[in-house]
């Protein structure tokens, strides 16, 4: 049985798994509409926790890598400087999924500035926007004094398009705007449209993703929201919203089909990892809940088992 620890790590993989509170303003109007996933990183959180530290240091993506490399190049330390950070991975009608990220905190703007004079960095401009360069590729640009946007130079544009209203935002996405209300407020979130969903569970179920019922039921996935805090012990909290509450319970009996036939010749730490995992429906939803505590964590952390399906 994989399915716990293939369903966290689809999700830490595709996002990172995040401590995070609600978007400020400016991080909303610059996220455009055709979201696959919304992220954010509470570095102040994840600075007192570590067990969440041991997490980071494990499973971040190489992007969020070479963004922290990035900002120390030109004067930020993301340890001390930033504290949210949010990705919205968004669909875009002809060129693929692009990334655009918004870091808020306190930056030292006039260490920034002086290091981009000495080394002769000159802005670009796109409309009122000053954009500066990164390594690696990737651009920036303050959209005020503690927050700035930074991407690829088309997702940086594509931000503040939204911002100026050139082209829709998160606002105008109603089935992801819902999502993020019921989740926003919580110390962990992270939202998935419907066909990150569909990949999310079809990779958390593994062979039994090929059974003829997810197949049958997977078109009726809507989205899903997970939250996830280590204030006491480690809690994850995954939601998928179905279409009707035939769908949910179905999935869910998928789930515990799965999770009992591979108990029976699971190793000592996969049964910890199942012995600390329910899974249930309610109405709509297929709901997924893993509780243990720090020490059974790390150790789930650490082993072959999850080093194996995280690479």
């Amino acid at each position: 049985m994989r399915i716990l620890v293939r369903t966290l790590t689809s999700i830490v993989l595709l996002s990172m798994a995040a401590w995070a509170m609600p978007l400020g303003t400016n991080t909303r109007t610059v996220i455009p509409s055709g979201i696959q996933q919304i992220i954010s990183v509470d570095y102040r959180a994840l600075r007192g926790s570590d067990t969440a530290m041991a997490l980071k240091a494990q499973v971040l993506p190489e992007n969020l890598k070479q963004f922290e490399e990035a900002l120390k190049g030109v004067g930020v330390n993301p340890e001390k400087d930033v504290d949210q950070l949010t990705l919205a991975s968004y669909r875009t009608p002809k060129q693929g999924t692009r990334v655009v990220g918004i870091a808020q905190g306190v930056f030292p703007l006039k260490a920034f500035y002086k290091k981009t004079a000495l080394k002769k960095i000159k802005p670009a401009k796109y409309r009122t926007a000053l954009i500066y360069p990164m390594a690696g590729g990737m651009e920036m640009t303050f959209l005020d004094e503690n927050t700035l946007l930074f991407g690829d130079r088309l997702a940086l544009q594509d931000g503040l398009d939204t911002r100026d209203g050139y082209s829709t935002g998160l606002d105008s996405n109603p089935q992801i705007a819902d999502m993020l209300s019921s989740v926003d407020s919580g110390p962990v979130w992270s939202v998935l449209d419907q066909q990150g969903t569909q990949n999310m569970l079809r990779s958390a179920l593994g062979d039994a993703a090929k059974l003829a019922d997810y197949e049958t039921v997977k078109k009726r996935l809507l989205g899903s929201r997970y939250s996830m805090n280590f204030s006491n012990g480690v809690n994850f909290d995954l939601d998928v919203v179905t279409a009707d509450s035939v769908t949910a319970a179905t999935l869910s009996s998928l789930l515990k089909a799965g999770v009992m036939y591979k108990k029976m010749n699971a190793s000592p730490i996969e049964k910890v990892a199942m012995d600390s995992l329910t899974v249930d429906s309610d109405n709509s939803n297929l709901e997924l809940h893993f509780k243990t505590d720090d020490k059974k964590f790390q150790t789930l952390l650490h082993s072959e088992l999850f080093a194996a399906v995280s690479r």
